[in-house]
């Protein structure tokens, strides 16, 4: 019998239990997090295989004998994005006695709308690398006696001879002195760019290939109201992007002042009339401003309103009772209301 007893009590609790659960909406109010974007352009030196040659023979000064591999840090951008705060859970509660109806959560929990559909900002754009030429092959341009050179010496020497020739075709074709000159002007411009395609393949033998490329990185980080500095990671001019323990690198630091300039927000019904808590807040978010330093370089700055450095209300629940109901629109990022429409109820 005791176990019966203990039975019905446990489907008691379950049933109860889920009772207040479909009674309620859970939510979370969001803490702003900031999402840095950094665009790091990679270099890459190959030197040419005839590069100890390049003075002696084209009269090439401080030609690099050795590959190398740089970056460094083209763009920076700093923008806000919001994400659960769970010190700020709350739950709406749902029943005959207030007028809401629906409550717009993302997928995170993040509150978005009461009694209208929410809207997230639009995630920006990833960066896409502009397309590049295709690398041109010095042997495309060499004739059959350069190919055949015995020797490095002997090949670099016919190259630069060739070389030359090349620079005085395209002077005599600019000076209209060349023995077949172009018919009209599209056909110049089209000798001129084989010429210089020539030139520039062969020179790669001496002077060497340089290739670039950019790539974007994207690190975030939550600011904190005590802590006023956040080594966002660090950088290295030969290794590029390091965590930002890796002393390999130099620190790229964000610097976060407290504006002390906290949003207003007044309720159309004084909420302290009203004692019962039906679970709708809103964040009156504090604006920051951000510096990001590489060194003593600003790389990027940001003046934005964060929910952790503000503070929460209590919406009054007269405002869904009878006499009115009302739809709230909330800023994904900081919580606060950008739409705020009370409705008188007939």
């Amino acid at each position: 019998m005791k176990k019966i007893w203990s039975l019905w009590l446990c489907l008691l609790w379950v049933v109860g239990h889920a009772q207040n659960v479909a009674e309620g909406v859970t939510y979370c109010l969001p803490k702003t997090a900031i999402q840095v974007r950094l665009l790091v352009e990679k270099t890459v030196y190959t030197p040419g295989d005839l590069a100890a040659y390049g003075e002696k023979y084209l009269k090439l000064q401080q030609v690099a004998f050795e590959p190398t591999t740089t970056y460094r840090v083209v763009q920076a951008k700093m923008l806000p994005v919001g994400i659960a705060d769970t010190a700020k859970q709350h739950t709406v509660l749902l029943d005959k006695k207030h007028s809401i109806i629906k409550v717009d959560r993302n997928p995170a929990g993040i509150l978005l709308a009461i009694n209208a559909t929410g809207k997230e900002p639009a995630p920006p754009k990833p960066f896409v690398s502009a397309p590049k030429a295709t690398p041109l092959n010095p042997r495309d341009f060499m004739n059959a006696d350069i190919l055949s050179a015995g020797s490095k010496g002997k090949m670099a020497a016919l190259i630069a001879s060739d070389i030359y020739e090349i620079r005085d075709s395209r002077n005599q074709l600019t000076r209209g002195e060349a023995d077949f000159m172009p018919k009209d002007g599209e056909q110049l411009r089209l000798m001129m760019d084989n010429l210089n395609r020539q030139e520039q393949a062969l020179l790669q033998e001496f002077k060497g290939t340089t290739v670039c490329d950019t790539a974007e990185v994207v690190l975030s980080f939550v600011p904190q109201p005590n802590v006023m500095r956040h080594t966002l990671c660090r950088f290295s001019d030969h290794a590029g992007i390091l965590d930002a323990n890796n002393v390999e690198g130099r620190p790229l630091i964000v610097h976060v002042q407290d504006l002390h300039q906290v949003a207003t927000f007044q309720q159309p019904v004084d909420a302290k009339k009203s004692k019962e808590d039906i679970g709708v807040y809103v964040n009156l978010p504090g604006k920051i401003k951000l510096l990001l330093y590489d060194g003593n370089i600003l790389l990027s700055q940001l003046e934005t309103p964060a929910g952790q450095f503000g503070r929460t209300e209590a919406i009054s629940s007269e405002l869904f009772g009878k006499k009115f109901t009302t739809h709230i629109r909330y800023d994904a990022a900081t919580g606060s209301a950008i739409q705020f429409d009370v409705e008188p109820l007939q």
